[in-house]
């Protein structure tokens, strides 16, 4: 009888360190324009080939092609350039300001915007989003005050949230942008159940979360998907690949011998596997999931192949765990450079219009955060009075907290 070998577990590593380029042959691309297009009321097992590829229309020298081309008017696609541009120089504002201490903590969508744009275009306004926390360009691109996004960020006296939520944890409800939460996973949950009251009351409107990779770890994840399957809620689940969840590489939570799209064909959910840096992709694959909502042919998983091009938060230092140039070599591209190269071949951008824009977007950034500062900041010591601790939580204030307030006279 032969001997056993011993038994070993296999731990996931990286394909680059600091030091060590990348290899980025693992992330399974496919050539733009190759990837077919299914039919809208395909059936979920008949989705797998589509979990393995990648859908791409941005070619290598900015054309359009192939079956996902998508129709689109092209003043929407100068919209969605202005929105991903204005969110990347707003992070860079917001970074500063960090650095400067007037706020706690903040955290960069950059090399992401894309993402949350190009599906906030192909959503309706009464759709409600359950984001994480790099999806801000979904509330550029409707235009919510950069004033009020950034009192929420130094939480001062003009935060809409009174101080009661963390910096870059939006909450807009007029704008379909629904709580963020800094418990991972939870808005997948939320998202679903919020699809399902919307198709029980007969409404008409569907629902879209967010998820990092990182995240797909959580219970709350595997919940989500189960109940989207049974029950066939109108919902798109969005699963963005940014290839690190704070240090950790996407591999440990589980994206290295299968991809993250590949779990909601398992589980009977229709998937796609997207170029999350190609707005055009981003917004054809939007619209065949939400047109699958909408005709209540069940949930879309869709995940996002991008890169997070800077740390994961103002508290993390990639350099510690990652090539210093790797968004450089992240074979994707910049989502940014590759509509604009697109745009100014379709003849409706130019290089001096983007250097214009690029210009008023900075100045319209910084007068709204001279604005914002007016409310007060970190730096300048401002607080909330404590009565904001009584105000607008019970419609009826409790005796007990009223004694309370009383106490501290005010």
């Amino acid at each position: 009888m032969s001997k056993d070998e011993p038994l070993r577990l296999h731990v996931p590593e990286p394909t680059g360190r600091p030091g060590c380029a990348t290899d980025f042959s693992y992330l399974r691309l496919s050539p733009a324009g190759s990837v077919r297009r299914p039919e809208v009321d395909v059936l979920p097992m008949d989705t797998r080939d589509m979990a393995y590829s990648l859908v791409r229309v941005l070619d290598e020298q900015g054309q359009a092609v192939g079956p996902w081309v998508p129709e689109i008017d092209i003043e929407v696609v100068r919209t969605g350039l202005r929105a991903m541009m204005k969110t990347r120089i707003f992070d860079a504002r917001m970074l500063l300001a960090q650095r400067q201490k007037k706020m706690s903590f903040y955290m960069q969508s950059l090399g992401e915007e894309a993402i949350g744009a190009a599906q906030a275009l192909a959503l309706r306004l009464d759709d409600m989003c359950f984001p994480t926390y790099r999806q801000q360009s979904i509330l550029m691109v409707r235009d919510y005050p950069m004033v009020d996004m950034i009192c929420q960020l130094m939480s001062n006296e003009g935060d809409p949230l009174k101080g009661r939520q963390l910096p870059v944890m939006y909450s807009v409800k007029k704008a379909g942008f629904f709580s963020i939460s800094g418990n991972l996973a939870t808005q997948y949950i939320q998202a679903v159940g919020w699809a399902m009251a919307s198709a029980i009351k007969g409404d008409t409107k569907i629902a879209s979360a967010w998820i990092g990779d990182g995240a797909t770890a959580e219970a709350d994840f595997d919940t989500a998907l189960t109940f989207a399957h049974v029950y066939r809620a109108p919902v798109i689940l969005n699963v963005v690949n940014n290839q690190w969840a704070i240090s950790t590489f996407q591999a440990i939570a589980g994206g290295e011998d299968t991809t993250f799209a590949a779990r909601g064909v398992g589980c009977g959910i229709a998937s796609l596997r997207v170029d999350g840096n190609d707005f055009l992709a981003v917004y054809s694959a939007s619209c065949w999931a939400a047109q699958r909502a909408r005709r209540n042919l069940g949930p879309t998983l869709i995940e996002w192949v991008t890169y997070r091009a800077g740390p994961h938060s103002t508290s993390d230092d990639p350099s510690k765990y990652r090539p210093n140039d790797d968004p450089a070599h992240f074979p994707l591209g910049d989502p940014i450079a590759r509509l604009k190269q697109y745009l100014i071949g379709a003849g409706a951008w130019s290089e001096q219009e983007h250097e214009e824009t690029q210009k008023a977007l900075e100045a319209e950034v910084l007068a709204a955060q001279k604005e914002a500062e007016k409310f007060g900041s970190m730096a300048s010591g401002s607080v909330f009075s404590p009565a904001e601790m009584f105000e607008g939580i019970y419609k009826d204030m409790p005796e007990h907290l009223r004694t309370q307030r009383q106490q501290l006279g005010i």
